[in-house]
């Protein structure tokens, strides 16, 4: 009679007595190694070791116990093939039918403060990836399985029918193959980095599923949420939702770019954004205060927005939020009262992001069409720009204070991008077009009068003077852009005309 033969040898523990003592019920004899044999046997499980299967010992401090033919050769072997089966039987090797392996800890280790290179490197499982990838390539005959989640099914069908159907080992197999790949591009992330290289040869990423998402941009597109592993803290891909539906694609990246503006300010501050855009920002002593600012600079375009605070949100503001129809509401905490309120209108969306917590510099991935872009994060500031002051007069104190304002939400806009901003709120605001004048020319038609005395932020160089013009004419009195165009003389001499102080940051900003 043909022995039924289970290998059994997992890190991760949860599910797997009730696994095992479910195959020894229908005949299978469990072969496995260390700390999994322990646990079956303590659990009144029979068990054999695998050194009793290799007549081998484990090696070099367990690094060497599974790498055998006489394991190997029972996963690799094909049940139909009769020069397979002769070999087995002149080797005295017996088939494995079933495989339960999950791997070391590497992503746990590496996630622990403190961790050393040396202790990474031990974390690196051998053993546990070759055994995977032999069942997986060999699924025809082997059921191979990482996650406990697939246990009862594959009972389930052993008990139905005596074995595991076709399609479910395939689609086991094809779970493996991505753990597998997972597991080794997080090794390659890491060592990658530990080494220093910008520019590999290959880039190896790997992102665990959050959410499937109920459609992307628009309904007719499939889209899911996917998390990196061992990612940025300040991330909407860590938040903790306390109410309101599912988040959809596009509240996701609105999201996102929220997280990313109010991040650059340490007092409190408010964002609203609208298509990745912001539409208001605003800072003040309180949070109450800045989000009234954010409010004010544009009441139309924050109906169905996105908002992003960077302080805990109280009673008083959380009653101001609750009069305006919002998709989410996001901020470090939020009081009981504040809750009380919010929780008022079932489908607004709140969100608790610990922004106080360091958040880890990450590579920003674009897809393209057969490829992807790969580049470091904006993370440039004022602080580290050389400002030149290049007209006749020098900004005044409370120019400066509006000039750095306006410069870091401009950061956030999309190219051609134009703020238009006092020193605590922003007044008007140009995205997204094909041209800088047509940008100003927006966010000054969006600030009308209140134009007057403010600054304007431009992301990048102005080609001509007409934006210098167009800002002079609405009352603009100090200009941050970058310079660096072949005619910025003839923007200096426009600004001079007019008595505008303007400052040349030498740092560029297209957001694209």
């Amino acid at each position: 009679m043909m022995i039924k033969r289970a290998l059994i040898s997992v890190s991760e523990k949860s599910g797997v007595v009730e696994f095992a003592s479910e195959l020894e019920k229908l005949g299978f004899e469990i072969i496995s190694t260390g700390g999994t044999k322990k646990a079956l046997q303590e659990k009144g499980i029979a068990v054999k070791g695998v050194s009793e299967i290799t007549g081998f010992p484990e090696i070099l401090e367990g690094r060497v116990k599974t790498l055998h033919p006489m394991i190997h050769g029972g996963l690799l072997a094909k049940a139909d093939d009769p020069s397979h089966q002769k070999q087995l039987s002149e080797h005295g090797i017996t088939p494995i039918q079933i495989v339960c392996v999950n791997l070391y800890p590497f992503k746990k280790t590496i996630a622990t403060p403190g961790t050393s290179f040396e202790e990474a490197i031990e974390q690196i499982d051998i053993g546990g990836p070759a055994m995977l990838r032999a069942s997986a390539k060999n699924h025809k005959y082997v059921t191979v399985t990482v996650d406990p989640a697939d246990y009862p099914s594959i009972i389930s069908e052993l008990k139905e029918t005596g074995l595991v159907q076709a399609s479910t080992k395939q689609r086991l197999a094809a779970k493996v193959f991505r753990h597998t790949a997972a597991y080794d591009a997080l090794i390659a992330e890491y060592m990658t980095e530990k080494t220093g290289e910008e520019t590999p040869e290959n880039l190896t990423v790997t992102y665990e599923l959050k959410q499937g998402l109920r459609y992307g941009e628009n309904p007719h597109q499939h889209a899911s949420f996917y998390r990196k592993p061992l990612g940025s803290t300040v991330s909407i891909a860590n938040a903790e939702q306390l109410h309101g539906k599912e988040l959809s694609y596009n509240n996701i990246n609105d999201a996102d770019a929220a997280i990313s503006i109010v991040g650059e300010f340490s007092e409190p501050a408010a964002v609203a954004v609208k298509h990745m855009n912001p539409c208001g920002v605003g800072t003040g002593e309180t949070i109450y205060d800045a989000f009234t600012k954010a409010f004010a600079a544009d009441p139309v375009s924050i109906f169905g927005g996105i908002i992003a605070l960077n302080r805990e949100v109280d009673a008083a503001t959380a009653q101001k939020l609750h009069e305006i129809f919002l998709e989410i509401i996001i901020a470090p905490a939020f009081s009981d009262k504040a809750l009380e309120i919010l929780k008022g209108k079932k489908n607004v969306r709140l969100l608790v992001i610990p922004l106080e917590m360091e958040s880890k510099k990450e590579t920003r991935l674009t897809s393209i069409a057969g490829g992807l872009l790969v580049q470091a994060v904006d993370e440039l500031s004022l602080a580290d720009a050389e400002l030149k002051v290049v007209t006749k007069r020098e900004p005044t104190e409370a120019e400066w204070k509006a000039l750095k304002f306006g410069w870091k939400v401009v950061k956030h806009v999309k190219s051609n991008a134009i703020v238009v901003s006092s020193e605590d709120m922003t007044i008007g605001i140009g995205a997204g077009q094909m041209n800088r004048v047509g940008a100003a020319k927006i966010a000054l038609e969006q600030a009308g009068d209140i134009a007057e005395g403010a600054i304007l932020a431009s992301d990048a160089f102005f080609p001509m003077d007409d934006t210098v013009e167009a800002a002079a004419k609405a009352g603009i009195t100090a200009i941050i852009q970058p310079g660096g165009s072949i005619k910025d003389e003839d923007s200096i001499k426009k600004a001079d005309e007019y008595g505008i102080a303007m400052v040349f940051t030498g740092v560029r900003h297209f957001r694209h």
